[in-house]
This record gives C-alpha cells, structure tokens and sequence, in this order.
C-alpha cells in the first residue's frame, strides 16, 4: 500500500524526470504530469513511466506527432499528453 509519503516520493521523482532542459519538452510533460497523469490507469501510468526513458530527441518527435512509438500503449499516453496541451 502506498502512503501519503511514498505518493509525494514517487510524484516528486516523476516531476523531476519531466524536466528534460528543453522547453517544449519541460511544457507539455510537467503540464501532463500535473493535469493529466491522475487520470491514467495503472497501465498508464507506466507507459507514461516508459515513455521518460526515451531520448529527449525521439520524444520531441512523438510528442510533435512527427513519429509513432512502436508501443500502442505508449501512443496512448503520448496522444492524452498532446490532448491535455491543446488549447
């Protein structure tokens, strides 16, 4: 079970795995992150945990929808990150 500690842990992990040092990136992934990612299932989640693996260079490109990721599932999670930074 998760504490309330362990939750502001991993959240403050995920926050700091969003900052990729270049703008684009730092903007729509920390936006998602704080708008967005509740709303993911478990799966999710860890697709979204996944997708912060990628080069910053590849996922600029997913992110731009300029290239597909090989995984559905991460194409799930890329495309509600460009859904939650539509105006």
């Amino acid at each position: 079970m998760m504490t309330a500690d362990t939750a502001s842990a991993a959240h403050a992990r995920l926050y700091w795995q969003c900052r990729r040092g270049m703008l684009e990136l730092d903007t729509l992934l920390q936006g998602f992150l704080e708008r967005g990612y509740a709303a993911l299932d478990r799966q999710g989640q860890q697709s979204f945990n996944a997708l912060l693996d990628c080069p910053d260079t590849e996922l600029l490109e997913y992110l731009m929808g300029r290239q597909r990721h090989r995984e559905v599932h991460i194409n799930h999670v890329i495309e509600a990150i460009r859904r939650c930074a539509a105006p």
